[in-house]
């Protein structure tokens, strides 16, 4: 077992990304793990960021489809009116306006009625 303990160090001491491992370790040592809290640190402070404008854009999506639920519903009411002031007019419009061919037989029977008189 020893034997392939130390079987498993030399390849590791042979080993060129271990060797480099090493030197890093050696040259930044402690800055390594002072810039892995920063960057731990920078990575929480971006995910919370998106969250909140996750969050944000679901609050503005909400508040948009109210408006345009509420825009149209507005534009509903209002068509609805129009037509109805339109129907209003158009019988009015009937009631005041006498057909052409009613308004000729009327006075084709006032003037049968006058001849005859």
């Amino acid at each position: 077992m020893a034997k392939e303990n130390k079987a498993v160090q030399e390849e590791k001491l042979n080993d060129p990304s271990s060797k480099i491992e090493a030197i890093k370790n050696l040259i930044f040592g402690e800055n390594i793990a002072a810039y892995n809290s920063e960057f731990d640190n920078v990575k929480k402070d971006i995910s919370s960021k998106k969250k909140e404008l996750e969050d944000f854009i679901d609050e503005t999506r909400k508040e948009l489809n109210q408006a345009i639920d509420n825009l149209s519903t507005d534009i509903n009411i209002r068509i609805t009116e129009l037509e109805d002031n339109l129907a209003d007019k158009v019988e009015m419009l009937d009631t005041k306006k006498v057909d052409k061919n009613t308004l000729g037989n009327l006075l084709i029977t006032l003037g049968e009625k006058i001849s005859q008189k």
